[in-house]
């Protein structure tokens, strides 16, 4: 098996492109050597606290002009695999910072704040991911509304996510957290599931036979690529490693340092 007939690729940012706020070595010689092979891309991140906007600005700071199309965050993932199943104005509370919430509103859902809930409003759904501004009172109020028959709906499972320092919870630490006190699983929207990498196929026209994830993790990026029929590239400049591959059973095609040895050799295959 070789990279010949990779023609795009899905790429996890935090991880492989970033740690935290500080960008992977080779970062723009990255984006240009795909430019000019012309091969498609999408980033799709399990972040679900930024918008698209938002991480084309972080982006450009790093010297990469992405436009927002190319980005599929698993907050738009999730409301819209929500507003596929239910109608505008339905109630959602959210456990979330402000991607979620305005991926939510954008679909034309109607929030409940967690001063509502406690007031006795009701919703139809709790949506849960990474929150930094999370407290115990806005959990609180999601387990309330799950315990009084709300759908449970978490963005992504990831327990951490890679930092300067370290790996630091993540949303699965959050959804945790609620399902311990309410003992509902959530059901799952962003990866491993194949949600997300039907819309990151969609937006570039590929197929499951020429496209690749790019990712750090193997119980989300790699195990989602194959869920989805793709071919699985693991850079190692993030959270799992070569020995975790033998311990999770999960096996990519190809396996790389980081994006600038996939630099080097795609660049050599197209010489």
């Amino acid at each position: 098996m070789t990279l010949a007939r990779i023609k795009n690729l899905i790429l996890d940012m935090d991880g492989v492109l970033w740690r935290g706020d500080t960008p992977m070595p080779g970062l723009v010689e990255f984006f240009a050597m795909l430019r000019r092979r012309g091969m498609g891309y999408a980033l799709a991140t399990n972040n679900a606290t930024k918008t698209a906007v938002m991480y084309t600005e972080k982006l450009a700071h790093f010297g990469v002009d992405i436009a927002p199309q190319h980005i599929v965050t698993s907050a738009e993932a999730t409301a819209a695999f929500l507003r596929e199943e239910y109608a505008s104005g339905t109630a959602v509370y959210v456990v979330g910072d402000k991607g979620l919430h305005d991926a939510i509103a954008a679909q034309g859902f109607t929030i409940v704040t967690p001063q509502q809930a406690r007031d006795g409003a009701q919703a139809a759904i709790v949506v849960a991911g990474f929150a930094r501004s999370a407290t115990y009172e806005i959990m609180a109020m999601g387990a309330h509304l799950i315990n009084q028959g709300a759908r449970f709906v978490g963005t992504n499972p990831d327990p951490s996510y890679p930092s300067e320092i370290g790996p630091l919870p993540g949303a699965g630490a959050l959804l945790a957290f609620i399902e311990t006190g309410t003992g509902v699983k959530p059901t799952i929207v962003g990866k491993p599931e194949p949600i997300m990498f039907r819309q990151a196929m969609r937006r570039m026209g590929g197929t499951p036979d020429n496209t690749a994830m790019v990712g750090d993790r193997l119980n989300t990026d790699i195990l989602g690529a194959k869920n989805a029929g793709l071919q699985a590239i693991l850079v190692l400049s993030g959270i799992s490693t070569r020995e975790d591959m033998a311990a999770q059973g999960i096996e990519p095609d190809f396996i790389f340092a980081d994006i600038g040895e996939i630099t080097a050799v795609l660049s050599q295959a197209s010489s």
